[in-house]
């Protein structure tokens, strides 16, 4: 199983981006879909995450401007980011509980997709 994350980029403050991840591989079922990011010489933090039923839960920093989507049939989750911080700078890693050929539930990490918002 992987999770390849795209739509990173550079855009000026106040901008737009969306962010994609999808799960490829064999996959039995996605439980909850997640982003988080890094900034320099910060700790990663949870950005915005979905649950298999919808459930959502965002960072105090990001609500009202960040929203997560998931498309099921695709195994894949969008991160919508409107009104861009200079300080929503950061990588931004997807992340997704998946069952896989095996009977357990494991954690999968995409490989990080760098958001830079200029002042």
């Amino acid at each position: 199983v992987q999770l390849q994350a795209s739509g990173g980029g550079l855009v000026q403050a106040g901008g737009s981006l969306r962010l994609s991840c999808a799960a490829s591989g064999t996959i039995f079922s996605i439980g909850t879909m997640g982003w988080y990011r890094q900034a320099p010489g910060k700790q990663r933090e949870l950005v915005a995450a979905i649950t298999s039923g919808g459930r959502l839960n965002y960072a105090d920093s990001v609500k009202g401007r960040f929203t997560i989507s998931r498309d099921n049939p695709k195994n894949t989750v969008y991160l919508q980011m409107n009104s861009l911080k200079p300080e929503d700078t950061a990588v931004y890693y997807c992340n997704a509980a998946i069952r896989g050929s095996s009977s357990r539930i494991d954690d999968y990490w995409g490989q990080g997709t760098l958001v830079t918002v200029s002042s």
